[in-house]
């Protein structure tokens, strides 16, 4: 029961998102700053007089216009998912379903030791919740109108503990940067792969020299990292995304006491899962639950992490039932270690 322990499970994915996010910057300054080295070691046995590659010009250059989009992104991420999936936001509750869902928000911020995030609802008849935001001061939290319609006030808790965890481990805040930097890392690809289209890249090469020959290697690794950049980084953001489900998952016990209602709340919104139509393909990783439907997110295996935006459901619920026996067993959830 080691590996289901509630803080070990926390630990683990915290160290696992740090790795998979320090890879994901590494990769980006191989793109940025591997073209430079590709120029030098192309140009280092240029005659004299001739152009050689010294200050790391495309890399800087690289840098400073994607950390310019990225912060745009960060910045203007929240507003747009928002605004992608139609959700209006809940002022002024005027039904007992909307009533609740302020009063168990209000619950959970207490809880957490947060602010209340703002409200809103998606017009959508799928069940389905996602936060997103800049930090836990500017977060949003939104449920679909079928969550509401579907989960009792117990289940509805787990959910809204489960996003509020998010907020908490500014995994919000991640994932919106992450997306920013996988828009950045299509634009360079794009802008490469335009320009050695019109043959601007070129590597000075001879049968003897070392030098030429190291260059042409590293010139057609680096075209590949850029060629496959876009997809590499979404595969790394997928990753982060389905390790931070489980951390989540984990502190939402900690903020209900109440695991087996979370377990509940997504058995049923598996039950019922359906393409949740007003979220689309670039939200989906904020979502409790995968809104597109794809089986991949319903399977474990290499595969599932690269293509799948969320762990399997059935693996959540079993870890989740797991922390509820143990509690159930012992009055309390386990110590930290």
């Amino acid at each position: 029961m080691t590996d289901r322990n509630l803080f070990t499970q926390q630990r683990s994915n915290r160290r696992r998102s740090v790795l998979l996010v320090a890879v994901f910057l590494l990769f980006f300054a191989w793109i940025g700053f591997g073209g430079d080295l590709v120029m030098a070691v192309s140009t280092a046995s240029a005659p004299p007089g001739a152009y050689r590659h010294v200050f790391p010009w495309f890399g800087l250059g690289a840098t400073l216009l994607g950390a310019g989009l990225a912060w745009h992104g960060w910045r203007t991420g929240p507003k747009s998912v928002l605004w992608a999936t139609g959700a209006w936001e809940l002022v002024q509750p005027t039904k007992p379903e909307e009533q609740m869902l302020v009063n168990v928000i209000e619950e959970m911020a207490i809880a957490s030791g947060l602010p209340r995030p703002a409200v809103w609802i998606v017009p959508d008849d799928d069940p389905n919740a996602f936060a997103t935001g800049t930090d836990p001061s500017h977060a949003h939290l939104a449920v679909t109108k079928g969550l509401l319609g579907t989960l009792s006030r117990e289940e509805l808790q787990g959910v809204v503990a489960h996003e509020m965890a998010h907020i908490r481990n500014f995994d919000v805040k991640l994932m919106t940067l992450l997306a920013a930097l996988i828009g950045v890392m299509a634009l360079i690809s794009d802008g490469v792969f335009r320009t050695g289209r019109h043959g601007r890249l070129r590597v000075r090469s001879g049968s003897s020299d070392r030098k030429g020959g190291l260059g042409l290697l590293l010139l057609a690794v680096w075209l590949i990292s850029v060629l496959l950049a876009p997809l590499v980084s979404r595969v790394l953001a997928l990753a982060v995304s389905r390790k931070r489900e489980f951390l989540a998952d984990a502190t939402a016990a900690q903020f209900t006491r109440n695991p087996a209602a979370l377990a509940d709340a997504l058995r049923k919104i598996e039950d019922t899962a359906q393409p949740t139509k007003a979220i689309h393909r670039g939200s989906a990783h904020l979502c409790i639950a995968d809104p597109l439907g794809r089986r991949s997110s319903a399977r474990a295996g290499w595969l599932a992490d690269i293509v799948g935006t969320h762990p399997p459901m059935a693996m959540r619920i079993a870890r989740l039932r797991a922390m509820a026996y143990q509690l159930d067993k012992t009055g309390t959830l386990p110590e930290a270690v």
